[in-house]
């Protein structure tokens, strides 16, 4: 494909953490929330669950009329655990019964990437991948688990955890890539731009 200019970037999450993650990288996106309802959609697999939603969120915001001439970059992000997908949980409750069931073990935090280039037309435009990274829980006790419930902070966010909050003390370790667990793997956006002709550089914000 021939290289293209770059255009607009347009991160279509509402999530603070990839918003971060892209600034921290040198880049100003725009942030147009999808709408996608996450519920009304499945898939056979938690890795091509996380594909379906990003894929559906970035074709949903490409779509728009704000979007156009833009380059949309969406992201969902589901935990794997005992071949389960485990998104943001709905209470406290299940918050907690979560925690105490995830600690001590290991599970697999899966990151769906689609980027549409809405200059281009139809899959020409589009490109998709998961990465996947192993997650390995502590054994945070019940009063831990209790205190990390209360804050609110695992209601928010996929498989109830995250690495950059209150329960980054709870995480012994992780195999891959740190920033897919945060919500987005910046090798990866590297590599599904360059695969629509756009270097990742040319959408670095002026100093």
């Amino acid at each position: 494909m021939a290289r293209m200019s770059a255009p607009r970037l347009v991160l279509a999450s509402a999530s603070p953490a990839r918003l971060a993650l892209l600034r921290q990288a040198g880049m100003a996106p725009e942030v147009v929330v999808s709408g996608v309802d996450e519920e009304a959609l499945s898939a056979p697999t938690p890795a091509q669950l996380a594909l379906v939603l990003a894929e559906a969120k970035a074709a949903a915001v490409a779509a728009r009329a704000e979007a156009a001439g833009a380059l949309v970059v969406g992201c969902d992000s589901v935990l794997e655990l005992d071949g389960r997908p485990l998104g943001k949980p709905a209470d406290a409750e299940e918050a907690t019964a979560r925690w105490k069931d995830m600690r001590g073990r290991s599970g697999v935090l899966h990151t769906g990437h689609c980027v549409v280039d809405t200059r281009a037309s139809g899959e020409e435009g589009r490109r998709s991948v998961t990465a996947s990274t192993t997650v390995h829980f502590g054994e945070p006790s019940d009063e831990e688990i209790a205190a990390y419930v209360a804050s609110g902070e695992p209601l928010h966010v996929a498989g109830a955890f995250t690495l950059d909050g209150r329960s980054g003390p709870f995480v012994d370790g992780i195999e891959g890539d740190h920033g897919n667990v945060l919500g987005l793997s910046l090798p990866t956006l590297r590599g599904l731009l360059r695969d629509l002709g756009v270097e990742i550089t040319d959408l670095w914000a002026p100093r």
